[in-house]
């Protein structure tokens, strides 16, 4: 069954271009080997970025840096696998060695599990990786973020949220599993943890973020939609530029974007109370707590 319809194809009629705002900055990309991510440390680099370019494998994570800028020093590889609560904690350990201070993070990462698989700690994966990898590796990194003048933290989505079930009892697919709720639910995740987390950073300098990447030929919409038809990398990569370099979303928090634009996400989002309890049982999950 393709669930392709219920997402929105986005239009772009020119490839992302990085606004100098990021010149001189350091920027984490998650998940940057390929596809969005991969277009995204690009452009940012191109803008004058130093950036750090995450990937779980070392050789894809060296042929990107080749790729994108084979003689640039501004371009540092980071090897680390999120499957697992330690490799996130590694990728922070790897960051805080390689730069004083942050000032943008673009949660990036995620994958497409067709079957219920289970993490070393216990999770399950899809959830682990696209939601709680992103919320552990933000909390680890936020000391660093805070030393920066301003940051950005940025979480890339999917308009699948909406399609999500939000049941307590069952994260984890204790119940039930089914490979495109699991996904759901996870890109739900990133949401109300993007929402929550521009709540409690109110009246720091430190900014957060979701967005919708539009439906991109990306190696997870050929595992996750086979059949389906997407568009080209950098399309995707339009509006996690946008949010990580525009001086136009300097000071804008707790938005949801698509195209560039503000939007408005599932009600589940807007209810204080739900994202508080989901704060707070992620929290538990990855044995860290984002603190300002």
């Amino acid at each position: 069954m393709s669930f392709f319809p219920i997402f929105r194809t986005i239009k772009f009629v020119n490839e992302p271009v990085a606004d100098r705002w990021v010149a001189g900055k350091t920027v984490l990309v998650t998940g940057a080997t390929d596809g969005i991510g991969r277009e995204t440390a690009r452009a940012l680099l191109r803008a004058g970025a130093t950036v750090i370019v995450h990937g779980r494998d070392e050789e894809r994570c060296e042929a990107t840096r080749r790729e994108i800028a084979s003689d640039s020093d501004r371009v540092l590889t980071l090897v680390a696998d999120f499957a697992s609560l330690e490799g996130v904690r590694r990728c922070a350990r790897s960051v805080a060695e390689q730069t004083a201070e942050l000032h943008v993070v673009v949660n990036n990462a995620g994958v497409y599990m067709r079957r219920r698989q289970l993490t070393p700690d216990g999770l399950e994966m899809t959830f682990a990786v696209n939601h709680i990898a992103p919320f552990l590796l933000t909390a680890l990194l936020l000391p660093l973020l805070l030393r920066a003048p301003s940051a950005r933290v940025i979480t890339v989505s999917s308009v699948a949220h909406t399609r999500a079930r939000l049941e307590f009892d069952n994260l984890q697919a204790e119940r039930t599993f089914d490979p495109y709720q699991a996904y759901a639910l996870s890109k739900l995740g990133n949401l109300l943890f993007s929402a929550e987390l521009a709540e409690r950073l109110a009246g720091t300098h430190v900014t957060s973020n979701a967005l919708h990447p539009g439906v991109v030929a990306t190696k997870l919409l050929r595992e996750g939609f086979p059949g389906s038809v997407g568009q080209r990398s950098w399309h995707g990569a339009v509006t996690p530029v946008y949010l990580a370099s525009s001086p136009a979303v300097e000071g804008v928090t707790g938005k949801y974007f698509v195209d560039r634009k503000v939007r408005e996400p599932s009600p589940l989002v807007r209810d204080a109370t739900l994202r508080s309890r989901f704060w707070t049982v992620s929290a538990a999950l990855a044995g860290a707590e984002p603190r300002p």
